[in-house]
């Protein structure tokens, strides 16, 4: 895994992306935010409902943690703000083309927010360029979304942590394992691709 100095960064994958085709970094930065949040919509409609739970199997975890890795901190959280912001606000993009703020389920939307602010910080300092450090990024996201995800829900829901675990995680762990697997495989490969290319 390469890591960074202290005090130094290194780029992220967003970072390749010339910013001369956008005519300046201002304007291929926000078409990467603006992407990024679509793409998580898109995302969250690959949606498989779990009985006895509110909470569904979406492509969601598995494309804000890629998303912030690729982006960065700074637009990583900016791309899943902007999601929370609009889907807040009426966007049908979240799980199952919902919207709003009514659901039990907000708090992993606003987990996104900062899972992938810190997928983009361990990104700069080189986690993403191999398999383990990969796995660490998506490990500690999945945390993350979980820790504020499971609160609300039990909060929402008036149930103890421990029974929002049961219905809110569980269940969900061994598909997280296959994302972070995948993840594994994905992200180093994109890198070995960038440095033929570069």
């Amino acid at each position: 895994m390469s890591t960074a100095l202290p005090g130094t960064s290194l780029p992220v994958l967003a970072d390749l992306v010339p910013a001369r085709a956008f005519r300046g970094a201002t304007v291929r930065d926000a078409a990467l935010v603006v992407g990024a949040a679509g793409f998580v919509g898109l995302a969250a409609q690959l949606s498989v409902p779990v009985p006895g739970s509110p909470v569904p199997v979406t492509g969601q975890t598995f494309a804000v943690l890629l998303v912030g890795t690729a982006l960065g901190a700074w637009r990583g959280l900016a791309a899943m703000a902007l999601y929370l912001a609009a889907g807040a606000a009426g966007m049908p993009w979240f799980a199952e083309g919902t919207s709003g703020t009514g659901m039990p389920t907000l708090g992993y939307v606003i987990g996104f927010v900062f899972a992938a602010g810190l997928a983009g910080t361990l990104a700069r300092r080189g986690a993403d360029r191999g398999p383990l450090g990969t796995a660490a990024v998506m490990l500690l996201g999945n945390a993350v979304i979980y820790a504020v995800g499971l609160s609300y829900l039990a909060h929402d829901l008036g149930i103890s942590l421990s029974q929002a675990y049961e219905i809110g995680m569980e269940k969900y762990l061994f598909g997280d394992a296959l994302k972070i697997a995948l993840a594994m495989g994905l992200l180093p490969a994109a890198w070995r691709l960038a440095g033929r290319r570069g």
